[in-house]
């Protein structure tokens, strides 16, 4: 098997004998905490990317709620805003799973 090439994607590991082996330790650097303006930026960035995909009776909704969730805080609370967004997300199926996902982010750093 002279000039067998073997070629790996990700980790390898080749541990022959010894005591205590502990097995890979990886360092990697925690990802920095998101914040809720950037969760709720990312819920915007997305909405204005699927927006066009949207039928206008679903388009002109988006357009509402997003209008409604950068307000001053008057209004209807941003946790009923972030479901009517994720339920018009929902709708579209896959085409909104990213949008879904931001949405479901943001929830959660509203501790809702």
């Amino acid at each position: 098997m002279s000039g067998d090439h073997h070629h790996y994607f990700g980790d390898v590991v080749n541990m022959r004998d010894g005591q205590g082996n502990q097995g890979i330790v990886h360092h990697h650097a925690p990802a920095a905490p998101v914040t809720r303006e950037q969760a709720l930026r990312a819920v915007r960035e997305l909405a204005e990317a699927l927006r066009t995909e949207l039928p206008e009776p679903d388009r002109q909704a988006l357009d509402e709620e997003l209008a409604a969730l950068g307000g001053s805080g008057e209004g209807p609370p941003r946790r009923r805003i972030l479901l009517a967004i994720a339920g018009i997300a929902a709708s579209v199926g896959a085409l909104g799973q990213p949008l879904l996902d931001s949405v479901r982010a943001a929830l959660e750093l509203l501790g809702t």
